[in-house]
């Protein structure tokens, strides 16, 4: 889907306003239809977005002061300047606390990048299109790693539509498929039940039947997923296969995120199209909304919203940034990185 310029607007609830003053950091999303990436942060007073064009912006992975966004043909690697930050822009000192600058680019190509996340062995990424694991190389567009057992050949076809990764201990753990299937695009015939959690290790698909899952992660020794086209955040037992609902959205679920006793979840709406619809989320809530949620771990409850309520419909990621409650960020093309240089200390 080609991003729109459209003017975008959102709205606040309380809830959220009150969740992100006190959570010690800031949010980044990541929309592709929009192409943006968006800031969500806290001023001292209140809510502060900022938005920064990239070209179809997909997964985000944070890992200190790095950052890295899955573009449509590359991967951008930034860092945060943080002498700089303070005193950026000029004429107006103290606004940021920290500013991400881009440091390399890695031109992949079309891969259809989906989750990315910094792991041992450099940046892992999700490549949709070769239905496989991959890492970047300075030599060739990527390096595969790893394909689910039931893949074939590495051919071009999003085969199975591998797109979630979650790491344990620096290396890929599990990953999601929305199917089990070795022909380019089979897996749009069984988008409610077709979906698998497959064990990177073993290459079992150690948990099936979830509706175009997302998002695996591992967080306070438990194991969580999205089952994105029930909308719902799921905890999951990868040893005897179980998992459980922890609370159900009014959106298409899609990006996780966890801080203290929180999950970081963002919502889509559906595009009328061949691919999406028809999926149960779309009779247990109507209408969707396209948001990032606050849910409370311990009870279940969606403690606020941050709702796009113009120009931006669907979200694919989003990263909790610790430790920053006012980011800012350039993309290659902003005139700033002419003339920002840093250095260590």
């Amino acid at each position: 889907m080609e991003q729109t310029s459209k003017r975008i607007e959102w709205s606040v609830s309380d809830g959220f306003a009150r969740w992100i003053s006190q959570s010690g950091g800031s949010v980044a999303v990541s929309t592709y239809q929009a192409g943006k990436i968006v800031l969500i942060g806290w001023d001292g007073q209140q809510v502060s977005v900022l938005l920064r064009d990239f070209n179809k912006p997909m997964g985000l992975a944070v890992n200190g002061c790095q950052m890295a966004v899955a573009c449509r043909n590359e991967i951008v690697l930034l860092s945060n300047a943080e002498l700089i930050a303070p005193h950026y822009p000029e004429q107006n000192s103290g606004r940021y606390d920290a500013l991400f600058l881009p440091r390399a680019v890695y031109y992949t190509g079309d891969l259809s990048i989906h989750d990315i996340a910094f792991g041992g062995d450099g940046l892992w990424m999700i490549n949709t299109r070769f239905s496989c694991l991959s890492v970047l190389t300075e030599q060739f567009s990527f390096a595969p790693r790893w394909r689910p057992p039931f893949i074939t050949h590495l051919t071009p076809e999003d085969r199975c539509h591998l797109n979630g990764l979650a790491m344990c201990g620096g290396k890929p753990r599990f990953v999601t498929a929305h199917g089990e299937t070795n022909v380019g695009g089979a897996w749009r015939s069984d988008r409610v039940k077709g979906g698998a959690l497959i064990d990177v290790e073993t290459g079992e698909s150690v948990i099936r039947e979830f509706c175009m899952p997302h998002s695996p992660r591992q967080y306070n020794d438990r194991w969580w997923i999205l089952n994105s086209g029930q909308g719902e955040l799921c905890v999951f037992d990868p040893e005897h296969g179980a998992c459980d609902v922890v609370c159900s959205l009014p959106g298409y679920v899609r990006g996780l995120s966890f801080v203290d006793d929180y999950a970081i979840i963002g919502l889509s709406k559906i595009r009328s199209s061949h691919l999406f619809d028809g999926l149960p989320i779309q009779d247990r809530f109507k209408p969707l909304i396209c948001a990032v949620a606050v849910v409370d771990l311990k009870t279940g409850t969606n403690l606020g919203m941050f709702q796009f309520t113009e120009g931006c419909e669907e979200l694919y990621d989003v990263q909790f940034i610790p430790g920053i409650s006012k980011p800012s960020i350039l993309n290659q093309r902003h005139d700033a990185i002419r003339w920002t240089a840093a250095c260590p200390s």
